[in-house]
């Protein structure tokens, strides 16, 4: 009885620690994304992003019409690689986040600040998925607010 609790035990944590780490790990891509904006690392910042990504952003026109506008990921990254290090600074906190399988979905509340001024905030959904065991961005939606950031 003894050796069966111990296993059980043992096989819980486990089970816990794995995952933990997956988490953990879809974290890490989200983060090195982040930090790949900040240190204008262009490279860095596509290595994030699967062959196959899709980036949008919610907007509204001066109408006050919403839009979707669909960005290019390398034209983002050329972006990112132009700006100086540190100029481009999307402070997020963790949301909720949902694993299954190959396909994550991560929510991330933001404030951006460029060149140390703050410019919007908003929220971003990521879409991952795992491809040969790594994860890599697929999709992110995000929308952008000049105020009522909390």
């Amino acid at each position: 009885m003894r050796l069966f609790l111990t296993l059980s035990l043992t096989m819980m944590c486990c089970f816990a620690t794995k995952a933990q780490s997956t988490e953990d790990s879809v974290k890490a891509v989200v983060n090195n994304m982040f930090a790949a904006m900040k240190n204008a690392d262009s490279a860095g910042l596509k290595n994030a992003f699967s062959e196959w990504a899709v980036l949008q952003t919610i907007s509204r026109t001066k109408e006050g019409q919403t839009i979707v506008r669909t960005d290019n990921i390398d034209a983002f990254a050329s972006f990112v690689g132009k700006t100086t290090k540190g100029d481009a600074d999307e402070r997020i906190t963790f949301g909720a986040i949902h694993i299954d399988g190959a396909l994550a979905s991560v929510w991330t509340p933001y404030q951006f600040y460029l060149k140390g001024t703050f410019s919007h905030c908003g929220v971003n959904s990521f879409q991952l998925v795992r491809v040969n065991g790594v994860w890599k961005i697929q999709y992110i939606i995000d929308t952008r607010r000049k105020g009522d950031c909390k």
